[in-house]
């Protein structure tokens, strides 16, 4: 149980010269608010609102977002007004409370209250992405604490987690917080497969823990060797649900896994990753097409490392992470790691809402039937993603499946209209081709086709192609 204390110190800690006497009014608030309330687990109702708190504050979120957190609830769940809020605490912190009730107020069962949830969400995410944030949090310690929650209740809240709450914490690339909902939620999901999984890799984790310490070892002397300053070196075990995933893909064999445990290596800056890359494969040989540099090229959600998996002398394939403080605190903390750099304000601002949300905007304004609506959001924003460029070197991010075509329309509908066939890494290839991370795509045109063919709806998988191609298609 996390305890107001346990938030001061993280609080004093990161926030050393900020105003901390913010977040301490929001508590005594709070405290008086929830006076007298339980949680079904019998604690009493302010520790939920402590870990929410806390949680933002381990994310190094902005003062205002961890004060909302702590009174989150207050509005919903207390004789206290949004408007006592807001003449207490002012404007800001009133809204982002206001945005996280409205997130919990869901009239709808089945697939009209699955709907209405993502569209909520998106508004949030519009008006300020820090709604959202506070919202994952709370919804990360309602998770953890699922076990007093009605059965019949639990199975909905872990549904809704993995499928709406998770990916929305990876497209915001808070990569700790979508893997720590993943695991939390897949027992009450999938009760057989987490059975199974968990079985499956309790003695390999043994073996591979045994195995990981030895690089560990070996690594660390020859960065000493070179005199190599790192910070720290760490094994990552994978999670579990990330696991099932991609036993699924590789037919359920483990031996097809070479990343179920990683050596990830902290450096101070840039100029220490390449370094450390350059020992390692003095000392290790490369797998071909395994080493990948998210330096160079940081995927769409910002996501910075250096990968490569090597073979050892133990005869088994090694996977090494190497990154910079930073980087590390972006993997984990995704967009909320801004707040460190005073940005957090822009996330409330509509000019730098992330592309991806501007396109789920405008799918909420074009489609209004909800199963169509519903089927969109999986393929634009929870498929599995793709990184491929452009011939300049440009990074586009598409659903896994995405075709040329997808990528044609993405860049632009005239290039998509006019497009007679497309170069893959240099080679002609078809239209119906599926892309791969990695691939350089050219998109062959002709300035004297004017529209494109119906039967390009159904080799697109995008939303935003089949518009496109709808649209023209009527004219």
């Amino acid at each position: 149980m996390t305890t107001f204390e346990d938030l001061k110190k993280i609080l004093v800690s990161n926030y050393a010269d900020e105003d901390i006497n913010l977040v301490i009014r929001a508590f005594h608030f709070a405290s008086e608010a929830h006076r007298g309330q339980k949680r079904r687990t019998g604690e009493d109702y302010i520790y939920h609102a402590i870990a929410t708190a806390y949680n933002l504050a381990k994310m190094k979120m902005d003062l205002p977002s961890i004060a909302a957190g702590l009174l989150h609830d207050v509005p919903e769940d207390t004789d206290f007004t949004l408007e006592d809020v807001k003449n207490v605490f002012g404007k800001e912190i009133a809204e982002l409370v206001a945005g996280v009730t409205k997130l919990g107020t869901l009239k709808y069962r089945g697939l009209e209250r699955y709907a209405e949830n993502l569209r909520k969400m998106f508004l949030a995410m519009a008006k300020d992405l820090r709604i959202i944030i506070i919202k994952l949090a709370d919804r990360l310690h309602n998770m953890e604490t699922l076990d007093g929650v009605r059965e019949e209740k639990r199975l909905r809240i872990a549904q809704e987690t993995l499928e709406i709450f998770a990916p929305i914490a990876n497209r915001l690339g808070m990569f700790e917080l979508k893997t720590r909902l993943e695991d939390l939620a897949f027992p009450y999901v999938y009760p057989q497969e987490y059975a199974w999984v968990k079985h499956l890799v309790q003695d390999r984790l043994k073996t591979e823990t045994r195995y990981i310490e030895k690089i560990q070892k070996i690594a660390q002397k020859d960065l000493n060797k070179h005199n190599v300053n790192y910070l720290h070196i760490k094994g990552r075990v994978k999670n579990l649900f990330s696991l099932y995933q991609k036993l699924l893909r590789k037919g359920k064999d483990l031996n097809k896994i070479y990343d179920l445990i990683a050596l990830r290596i902290i450096v101070p800056d840039v100029t220490d990753c390449y370094s450390v890359l350059g020992i390692i494969h003095k000392r290790w040989t490369p797998l071909k097409g395994r080493v990948k540099d998210y330096i160079a090229q940081p995927k769409p959600n910002g996501y910075r490392s250096l990968h490569t998996s090597v073979f050892t002398e133990f005869g088994k394939i090694a996977e090494i992470q190497i990154r910079s403080q930073e980087m590390d605190e972006e993997a984990e903390y995704g967009i909320a790691a801004h707040s460190r750099y005073k940005e957090i304000k822009n996330l409330g601002n509509k000019k730098t809402q992330p592309t991806w949300v501007k396109h789920l905007l405008d799918i909420q304004k074009t489609i209004t039937d909800n199963a169509e609506f519903i089927k969109h959001i999986k393929n634009d924003l929870f498929l599995n993603r793709i990184f491929v460029f452009t011939p300049k070197g440009d990074v586009i991010e598409l659903p896994e499946n995405a075709t040329p075509l997808d990528f044609a329309y993405h860049i632009h509908t005239d290039i998509g209209n006019r497009c007679v066939g497309a170069k893959v890494n240099e080679q002609m290839t078809a239209l119906t081709h599926q892309l791969k991370s990695g691939d350089v795509i050219e998109i062959l045109t002709d300035k004297n086709r004017k529209k494109p063919n119906a039967d390009w709806l159904n080799i697109v998988i995008t939303s935003a192609a089949k518009e496109k191609i709808r649209n023209q298609l009527r004219k």
